[in-house]
């Protein structure tokens, strides 16, 4: 077929996953941030051309979410190859920073007065 990706997607999501509609693990939010291990585990199996493709968008940290947009997959979808990734030690995980428990409640007082002037 010509078109390329206009053209549509010639490989389904769940054959992506290999039928699975879950992931494996509960590790990947939409903000969580993810890189390709460099170089790979000597006993990394060959990965699909669509998990390649995810370690290559991981060279750098790129959130859960962006490479979801990246791929135009769903985030369910990415989260599940991720899985695969994971296992087969091709990419770790960065888990987001925890926020502050207590708000700034002086800064918080300050927006909202001056959108209060808007």
């Amino acid at each position: 077929m010509s078109g390329g990706e206009a053209a549509g997607r010639l490989v389904r999501p769940f054959a992506l996953t290999g039928g699975r509609t879950r992931p494996d693990r509960s590790d990947f939010s939409l903000i969580t941030t993810v890189s390709a291990v460099d170089p790979p585990p000597a006993w990394a199996a060959r990965t699909q051309p669509e998990h390649a493709r995810i370690v290559r968008l991981c060279a750098k940290p790129v959130a859960v979410a962006e490479l979801a947009a990246h791929l135009d997959l769903p985030v369910s979808v990415v989260s599940i190859m991720l899985c695969d990734l994971l296992a087969a030690g091709r990419i770790t995980v960065h888990a987001p920073r925890p926020v502050s428990g207590t708000p700034d409640m002086d800064l918080l007082q300050k927006v909202r007065d001056g959108l209060g002037r808007l």
